[in-house]
């Protein structure tokens, strides 16, 4: 039998509780016992210990919905914008190698605290060039040691405007329209059919990895057919594996709703039988009472990403209102942190803050509340809440170690809040020590699955020698007029006015 392990904290934050001089007994992959140190330590005498009474103990949190963008898009020269024009702009990034870009982002979350994350990557091509694309990037969630449940797309319609690609490109100048052509491929190689088999084998190869799942992950309803979303839904129940998709991010998507379905995009969704506990929709930054009322009754997750809804100018969530209905809300940094960094404690402050409404009698999130989103509200979106986000005996052996003395410095009153003292305090630079699944993954605050500056490194020296695609980054240049004209024309009902909105917010 493997050994008892202990873990010492100033504070231990099982998710229920605050312990005081609390530690952790870990045995293999799991949480043996959590009580006071001076219980545990006399338990298990030979018991090799971890951490001290100099940190703060957290359950691993969870970053609800994420792109592992590698090189951050404000390094490589794109500004943010309006989501649909921002999304375009994507089109003239140097490409990156798939593990590099993973191990690089696996290291920022784990610097966060971060134990567990749904990325969400888009793939096109063959069969075979996607299979080696997506077992490149699993291959580094298994190098570092890092919790993913990792669910693929495929585009399928939408590459320029939500449903109207011919109408749009039609109505451009000849040169530009020629230009288009040469330059964008409207046409997915990997079939409906190839995808479907693909992420299906791909869930089965991994259904029994200790920290790796593969989930379905649909772009979103723009960019997939009815039939195939359907289709998606059917094989996710059949394997028992989740789905997460893009739903109402942006203004315009939540036009989209009654423009092409004639109802909203949730309430299309709804009809066409696809929502479940396994279905996440990553922002629903639109959603309406209706809305929430159909995701209550079938019990779809959201994850909230407040920086990325800021910075691509989408918009501010209905929070208060989805945690006051019963939903389950995770919380995300959707590879576009507000301050480019991946900052976990900083998108817990963004959460908490952005969605005080200014009446004393109206809702507010308190930072318990955001901490449970990043945590058990995570771990039920992941659809695995009877393992993951507490510390709690039988659960699953993801601890985050935060050193305490810059947190605390200068001094700290007996009565503060530990909990509310870290949440608003601590930085990546306080992250020592991060388990996964009993196993150390980061070590004085570095990964220890793979050399970090090595990684750098190789990266960087790739973007040197990758192609500079000037005539792509021309292309998204001359079209963004053309694209924000046409949204700009779309019929848009009144609008309420700000303080009628911010009783939402």
């Amino acid at each position: 039998m493997t050994s008892v392990e202990l873990v010492r904290g100033r504070w231990v934050f099982t998710g229920e509780d605050t312990r005081v001089d609390g530690a952790i007994a870990l045995q293999n992959d799991t949480i043996l016992e959590v009580d006071s140190w001076e219980t545990l330590q006399t338990k298990y005498p030979d018991a090799k210990v971890h951490g001290s009474s100099q940190f703060a103990i957290l359950p691993g949190l969870i970053n609800a919905h994420h792109h592992s963008n590698g090189v951050p898009n404000s390094l490589q020269g794109v500004d943010d914008d309006f989501l649909e024009l921002w999304l375009f702009s994507l089109i003239g990034l140097r490409s990156q190698d798939p593990t590099l870009k993973t191990l690089l982002s696996t290291s920022y979350l784990l610097q966060s605290g971060v134990t567990s994350v749904l990325d969400v990557v888009s793939i096109s091509g063959t069969p075979d060039t996607c299979l080696d694309d997506l077992q490149a990037r699993l291959n580094a969630y298994e190098q570092a040691g890092m919790r993913v449940a990792l669910a693929p797309g495929a585009s399928y319609s939408s590459t320029l405007v939500h449903f109207e690609d011919n109408t749009f490109v039609s109505g451009l100048p000849d040169a530009l329209q020629q230009r288009v052509q040469t330059l964008i491929s409207f046409q997915q190689t990997l079939s409906t059919e190839e995808y479907l088999a693909l992420i299906s084998d791909l869930v089965v190869r991994y259904q029994s990895h200790p920290h790796i799942r593969v989930w379905f992950g649909p772009p979103g309803p723009q960019w997939v057919s009815n039939e195939l979303m359907i289709q998606v839904a059917e094989k996710a129940a059949a394997l028992q594996t989740g789905i997460q998709t893009h739903v109402v991010e942006s203004f315009y998507e939540n036009l989209m709703g009654p423009k092409f379905y004639g109802k909203s995009v949730v309430a299309h969704l709804h009809e066409l039988g696809v929502l479940s506990p396994r279905f996440s929709m990553a922002h629903g930054v639109w959603l309406s009472e209706a809305d929430i009322e159909i995701l209550a009754e079938t019990g779809a997750s959201v994850s909230h990403n407040p920086s990325s809804n800021l910075r691509l100018r989408a918009g501010v969530a209905p929070l208060n209102a989805l945690l006051q209905a019963g939903i389950t809300v995770g919380l995300g940094m959707d590879g576009t942190a507000l301050g480019d960094d991946e900052d976990m404690f900083a998108e817990m402050r963004l959460a908490a803050r952005l969605h005080r409404t200014p009446q004393m009698q109206a809702p507010a999130p308190t930072l318990a509340d955001v901490f449970h989103m990043a945590t058990t509200g995570g771990a039920k979106l992941l659809m695995q809440e009877q393992s993951l986000g507490k510390l709690a005996p039988g659960y699953k052996a993801d601890l985050v170690l935060v050193k305490c003395d810059r947190i605390t410095f200068p001094w700290i009153a007996p009565e503060a809040n530990p909990l509310h003292a870290v949440l608003m305090r601590a930085r990546p630079a306080d992250v020592d020590t991060v388990f996964v699944n009993g196993k150390i993954v980061l070590q004085d605050g570095r990964p220890t699955g793979f050399d970090l500056g090595a990684i750098a490194q190789e990266i960087a020296d790739q973007m040197n020698a990758s192609e500079f695609r000037d005539d792509y980054r021309a292309l998204a240049r001359e079209l963004r007029p053309y694209l924000q004209d046409w949204y700009s024309r779309w019929e848009v009902p009144e609008l309420k006015p700000y303080a009628s909105f911010n009783s939402r917010i």
